[in-house]
Parts: structure tokens; sequence; C-alpha cells
């Protein structure tokens, strides 16, 4: 099924670090940035939809309207939305919709935060209907302890091992470097990696992304608006993929457990995350087969290595070996994260899947500067957020 390309005519980026400013600062300086890139007058958007952060109180509640104010209000239609690590994606696909609907034929997208130190804590209160809640509460398991398990997992199952997770982050922080967007512009050894601190046995400090400030954008258009706005070959979203899990609710409402119909569902026979880049796959038509590069959700260098074969570059199990074989490195069949990844960046959780498709679109472009990919020409991004938030998103050219 293919629902509908779009264009992308403009993406920009406010760099991510520390900065101690507004969530709000950070994504007008990329707003601008994707308008001045897309050639575009703020006057001519016909609708701005904004990825929450729920850390920015009420304005990053209602980022939409945030955004539209501090940009001027011109009677631009508005959305907010939020999915956690996924909203930046969601907002794509709220965005692709208005103007495959005929509603807007040029939406600004934004996603910006400004990120606490250290780890994550729930936002919002109590939830205890929440899982991920649940996990940070009762269990006391903080992302790096969740993304352990993913590790000890792989080890026992694959016979990976730490040096194999170093090297993802060898590969990342090595096109890192040559990102002026990114935070962290050192490429590092396998020494340095496992010389860092253990903060979640067997992930070290260097294994796992930071907290970050920052901030990307896109300016996204109707095919027809575009070849009149001079743009005849621009790069083009052809898929967006928002699914939930398949899974049987077996926890919640347990005294409606003996007529809760969703007990009649079998689980998927894939991941969550394979699930996901499946749906991506299908509505645009392509194959892993035809990927030139992937932008992945690495939050810990294990979760790299499970995305390798959640997308189908590789079998289950076979992850390591492509980046042992240097495989998913710049200059390789299937570079992966050659924006240098949220190792590189750190998360700034609305701005992330937005910063992915600027990426993507880049290289599509061709102007990527030392870290370009040759001849690309068909792009994955893909991550996962909170309580059943994901997302893909492929662009062509």
């Amino acid at each position: 099924m293919t629902a509908g390309d779009i264009a992308v005519l403009g993406a920009g980026m406010h760099p991510w670090g520390k900065w101690g400013h507004s969530f709000v600062r950070y994504g007008t300086v990329a707003a601008r940035a994707a308008l001045a890139d897309a050639g575009v007058d703020w006057r001519r958007v016909r609708s701005v939809i904004g990825a929450d952060t729920v850390r920015g109180g009420y304005p990053g509640y209602v980022a939409g309207a945030t955004f539209a104010r501090a940009l001027g209000w011109q009677g631009a239609r508005i959305t907010s939305v939020y999915a956690a690590c996924a909203s930046g994606a969601q907002a794509i696909g709220a965005a692709r919709a208005q103007i495959l609907a005929g509603l807007a034929d040029v939406v600004l997208v934004v996603g910006a935060d400004a990120a606490p130190k250290g780890f994550f804590a729930p936002a919002g209160g109590d939830r205890p209907d929440d899982p991920d809640w649940l996990r940070f509460r009762l269990l006391g398991a903080t992302n790096p302890a969740y993304f352990a398990l993913y590790a000890r997992r792989r080890m026992a199952l694959h016979g990976e091992t730490p040096d194999d997770y170093a090297l993802v982050k060898v590969k990342n922080a090595a096109a890192g470097a040559l990102n002026p967007h990114a935070r962290y512009r050192k490429a590092v050894s396998a020494g340095e990696v496992a010389a860092s601190p253990v903060v979640a046995d067997p992930l070290r400090l260097l294994d796992i992304c930071a907290t970050s400030d920052g901030a990307a954008a896109l300016v996204l258009s109707s095919l027809e608006f575009a070849r009149r706005h001079g743009a005849a070959d621009p790069v083009r979203i052809r898929a967006v993929s928002t699914i939930g899990p398949v899974y049987p609710r077996t926890v919640i409402d347990l005294p409606d457990i003996a007529t809760d119909s969703a007990l009649a569902v079998d689980p998927s026979p894939h991941s969550f995350r394979a699930s996901i880049a499946r749906e991506a796959y299908d509505e645009a038509g392509v194959g892993p087969e035809d990927l030139s590069l992937a932008e992945v959700y690495d939050l810990s260098t294990a979760l790299e290595l499970e995305w390798y074969e959640d997308l189908g570059l590789c079998g289950p199990g076979e992850g390591a070996k492509l980046i042992r074989d240097g495989t998913t490195a710049l200059g390789g069949r299937i570079p992966v994260n050659v924006s240098g990844g949220l190792a590189s960046f750190g998360e700034a959780v609305p701005a992330q899947a937005i910063a992915q498709v600027c990426e993507l679109t880049w290289q599509l472009r061709g102007t990527a500067g030392e870290r370009q990919v040759p001849g690309a020409r068909t792009g994955i991004a893909a991550n996962q957020g909170l309580f059943g938030h994901g997302s893909a998103v492929v662009a062509v050219r």
C-alpha cells in the first residue's frame, strides 16, 4: 500500500548541547533554519505541528501553538502531538495526512527540548496504569537498567561481548565528529569505552546516550506545491509507520479478564520494532535491500545491534557481525547512524525523530559533506518511544 508522497522542502536544526535556554528558543532557531532552507516565507505556511515536550510546562504541552506564537501568529492551522520519543515522527505523520487530505499545502513541523541532566524521571505525576511508570517507580529500572537487560539477553542468546557494543560507539562517534549539529564531536577508541564507568552492567557510560538540549524542524509540502516552488526533484517522504504492538492484554482490568476480547489476539511473530519497520516497508513499496542508509534509535550501543535485525539488515543474532565487519560504518554496505546517532547527540526527545529525517534529507540531497553516503537514494529512520509508541519513516529520491 502506498498512501502517497510528500516533499521535504526544508530541514533545519539547532545544535545539540547543554545551552541553558528555553526549548522555545531552540525550536524557533530550527524552524527559521528550515524555512530558509526551503525558501518559504513563514506567512506561506498553512499548518504548524509541534512535537510536545512535557518537561516544558504548559508551553511544552501545546508546542504547536507555542512555536506559532514565537514565529508570529499568521492564521495557520495548529496541531500538537505527544508520543514520547516517537513524537517527531507522529508529527511528520500528521503533517503528511493534512497535506494528502488537501488541508494544507505547506506544513512546518518542529520539535525541541531542554532536557534535565541525568536519567529521565517520569513526568506528569503518578501513572499507575502506565507500564513504563511501573518499571521506573516499582522496579527502580531507569532506562539504562532496561538497556542492560537487552544487552545481557543478546550476550546470552548470540554470544556478543561488551567489545562488540564498544564498536558501535566508536563508529557513531567517528560520524558525529563530522557533524556540526552534534553535541559530541570527538572520535573515541574501544579502549576509552571500556575504561568508562559501569552504569548498568554490562553497559558503561560511553555505551549510553546523554540527555541534551536541541531542536529540529522540517518544511513539508505537497508535490504540486514543490513543483510550483521550483523543486522539481525534492526528497520525498513515502511512508510513516506509527503502529502499536500486537499483544494480549493480561494485566490491566483483571476483573474483566474472562470476557476480555483482547485475550483472543495472538502476539505478533515479530518484535514491536520489526513490525514498525515492516509496516513502513510495505507502505513505501521497498525492502531492506533497497536502503542506502538508516538512522536508528541508539539509546544504548546494544540496542543499535538489535535494530539491525529488526530493520532486516541481517538475520536474528547477526547484528554483531555487521559491526565487526564495518558493514554499518561510513563506507560500508549499509551505513547506520551516519549523523552520529544519539551517541553523538544525546536525547532531546521531541526533536529526535525529526532530526533523523533531517539527516536523511541531507544525505539524499547529497549535501551531507564529509559524512555523505555516495549515491544515497532511499533511507529509513526508526525509533521506539514509551508505552507502545514507535515509528519508522522512509524517505526517497
